[in-house]
């Protein structure tokens, strides 16, 4: 299911969508904030040019939006159905679920964003 050459893999790793060789963040942890967004140029394994066009992870604010609907629904249904919380604590469930996962949020829609235009090539390694 995670093995290299899958979407998925990609997606859940933040490698390069081509070779799947390197990550594409300068610092792989999301969580430090600063650096959140960081990425490299271009992949040192095939070459690919990350920001494909200018401005191109701005479409990732749509898929970023799906991710923090479906979070905000769990968070929902985990804290009201299943732990019993009042509506008005369901809801500050939400709100902390969403900040908290903020930064996984952001890179994982980057992710996704970018594996939706470039698929995955087995040559394309430089040799």
């Amino acid at each position: 299911m995670l093995k290299k050459g899958s979407k998925l893999n990609s997606i859940l790793t933040g490698s390069c969508p081509r070779c799947h060789q390197e990550s594409m963040y300068v610092d792989q942890n999301p969580y430090h904030i600063t650096k959140v967004y960081t990425m490299h140029e271009n992949c040192s394994h095939c070459g690919l040019h990350y920001q494909i066009e200018p401005s191109f992870f701005y479409g990732a604010m749509y898929v970023s939006y799906g991710l923090t609907v479906a979070i905000g629904v769990a968070a929902f249904i985990i804290s009201k159905v299943f732990i019993g919380l009042s509506l008005g604590q369901s809801f500050i469930a939400i709100i902390i679920a969403l900040v908290v996962l903020m930064p996984v949020t952001a890179r994982l829609a980057r992710n996704i964003y970018i594996n939706m235009f470039v698929h995955y090539e087995k040559n394309a390694a430089k040799k």
